[in-house]
């Protein structure tokens, strides 16, 4: 769930005898950085499931890249290309993806992508390389289901902690997050169920009638952009009480109930019953509907929506430091049958994506170099950005006193401020020039062995010490002095942490696809419209509606299959659990 919409980039792609790279800076195609062993500069196509841009990386990220390796990346990405599956089949029927290969390894793709020849095998090219001495656990365990023998892919996420601690650091997958200066002006009223959360967000939405601009507020908006198999802003309620999809199934953070979707008393009906009943009482914004993901998140920047189940939503569009400074943005809640899933370590690496080398690669030593990279501590400080790392050292964070803290242009950066960077670091704004890769070698909770603290620079000490504002002391007072969500619910005991595995769901056949998505284009249909129902007897014969015609067009066969993968992934779980503690006895 956790998408991140990163910037635009332009810029000028290679020609024959010279190489624009950044915003117009004139190179010739063999000048190279000095500290770099390969002396041809090439364009690397990385194929990337995870990316949000697509053409060729530009900025500070793109100035490192070709510093370390002579190299400029051209990212192919199938989220912007549109069209589902079509890039990625398009691009295999030519035997090719490309050099550097970003991809999901669910429903049987890692194995096919093995045996239809696009991967290579990496195992003599990461043979002495630091990733294999500190990883080969993680790694062999994902290429199990390559299908061959053979190195062909490298999880991501990999971690050196327990599946069982939180791999999400300050923030969990969701959280009630409410404009903390409008729930304090209500008051701070306790909440001891969900339901309870409508009349806060009534009194919430009356004494805050009015967005920065003077718009009309609303206490909830939604979004269709990342609907699947369900309603994605109904599936969330659902995930602040410890459950996660898989499927028509939401199956519990601790495995110990998988619930179908369409059942009338299931967390998922129930949540749609709330946001039904939170819409009648005037608080969704009716603009929810025909919305988009960026259009939602400029409301947040103004101030009109008053509550937010994501951190990267609310908080991170409206708590600039002037208005915390004022008192005012968005803290969590505490709902107090609540228990929101968070995410745990994957010890054996997230198998769910992998990184790999084309087959096709033309220079496969070079990337092999470039992923050993990518795992290493500077690798996560800069390339793993986009996941919460610090980016580079003397930029936006520097040694003092032993410790690693923010430098003052870090601190504009890295809370999502437009800041230029320096020409002789690349230059253009810090946001267009980030990673666009998108991608985590390694989880940002883990120590980072040359600092001694976490990658997460938002857990660092010296970046929690300065949360000293009006907005924040206030929600620390309430919530009995923890600095982080995270820390607030394991003190309350209210956080449900899935145990991270690697775990990779089986293909299903092409017939399950088929029923599958006529299935799901029913149920997220029909979700909204009970949302926005008259009243509760067209709720109810909505969901009947849902119910029916799910069940004539083969729900119950694909279910079958969703609650036999949901009962594997949790034995997955506990197993995972199992030998992290036997090898750390």
């Amino acid at each position: 769930m956790k998408k991140r919409l990163i910037g635009i980039f332009l810029c000028l792609t290679m020609t024959v005898s010279v190489v624009l790279s950044g915003c117009g800076e004139e190179k010739s195609a063999s000048a190279g950085s000095s500290n770099s062993k390969y002396k041809e500069f090439i364009t690397v196509d990385v194929f990337d499931a995870l990316a949000n841009y697509q053409g060729i990386q530009s900025g500070w990220f793109a100035k490192v890249v070709r510093d370390k390796f002579n190299m400029e990346l051209n990212i192919i990405a199938p989220n912007v290309a549109g069209g589902g599956d079509t890039l990625f089949q398009t691009r295999s029927a030519a035997g090719n993806l490309g050099d550097l290969i970003i991809a999901g390894a669910d429903n049987g793709r890692f194995s096919n992508m093995v045996k239809a020849g696009l991967l290579a095998d990496m195992t003599e090219l990461l043979e002495d390389k630091e990733i294999m001495k500190n990883y080969e656990t993680a790694i062999k365990k994902v290429n199990e289901s390559a299908g061959q023998e053979g190195i062909f892919g490298i999880p991501s996420e990999i971690s050196n902690q327990s599946p069982e601690v939180s791999a999400d650091g300050i923030e969990p997958l969701v959280s009630p997050y409410v404009r903390w200066d409008s729930y304090k002006e209500a008051g701070y009223p306790q909440m001891k169920t969900l339901e309870d959360f409508i009349p806060v967000m009534k009194a919430m939405q009356e004494n805050t009638p009015q967005s920065d601009s003077g718009k009309p507020t609303y206490a909830i908006s939604l979004f269709k952009d990342w609907d699947g198999n369900m309603m994605v802003g109904a599936k969330n309620y659902a995930s602040l009480y410890g459950y996660n999809e898989l499927g028509f199934v939401l199956s519990k953070a601790d495995g110990s109930d998988d619930q179908d979707v369409v059942s009338s008393d299931g967390v998922y009906v129930q949540a749609l019953r709330f946001l039904f009943e939170a819409n009648q009482a005037g608080l969704v914004d009716p603009e929810s509907t025909t919305q988009n993901y960026d259009i939602l998140s400029n409301k947040y920047r103004d101030g009109q929506i008053l509550t937010s189940l994501w951190s990267y939503q609310g908080p991170a569009f409206y708590n600039t430091a002037e208005r915390k400074k004022e008192g005012k943005g968005f803290m969590p809640a505490f709902i107090e049958d609540s228990s929101p899933f968070s995410f745990g370590c994957y010890a054996e690496g997230n198998g769910k994506t992998i990184i790999g080398i084309g087959s096709q690669a033309k220079d496969p030593e070079r990337m092999a170099d470039f992923i050993d990279w990518l795992y290493s501590p500077e690798g996560m400080e800069i390339g793993g950005q986009s996941g919460g790392g610090a980016g580079p050292e003397g930029l936006t964070w520097e040694i003092k006193d032993d410790r690693a803290v923010r430098t003052e242009f870090g601190d504009k950066a890295l809370a999502g401020e437009k800041v230029e960077v320096p020409e002789e670091w690349g230059g253009g704004e810090w946001t267009d020039g980030g990673p666009a890769l998108n991608f985590k070698p390694l989880s940002p909770v883990d120590i980072d062995p040359r600092i001694g603290e976490p990658y997460l620079s938002t857990m660092w000490s010296s970046v929690l010490e300065k949360n000293t504002t009006p907005l924040d002391t206030d929600w620390q007072d309430k919530s009995g002095g923890a600095k982080t969500t995270i820390e607030f619910l394991e003190s309350k005991d209210a956080l449900s942490v899935s145990p991270g595995t690697s775990y990779i769901q089986p293909e299903e056949s092409s017939d399950i696809t088929t029923l599958r998505n006529q299935c799901k284009t029913v149920i997220v249909d029909d979700s909204w419209k009970m949302v926005f129902a008259k009243d509760e007897t067209e709720f109810e014969s909505i969901l009947k509606h849902m119910q029916d015609t799910v069940k004539g067009l083969g729900y119950e066969e694909v279910l079958e299959l969703d609650m036999k993968n949901a009962k594997e992934q949790s034995a997955c779980r506990i197993q995972a659990v199992e030998e992290y503690n036997s090898r750390n006895k």
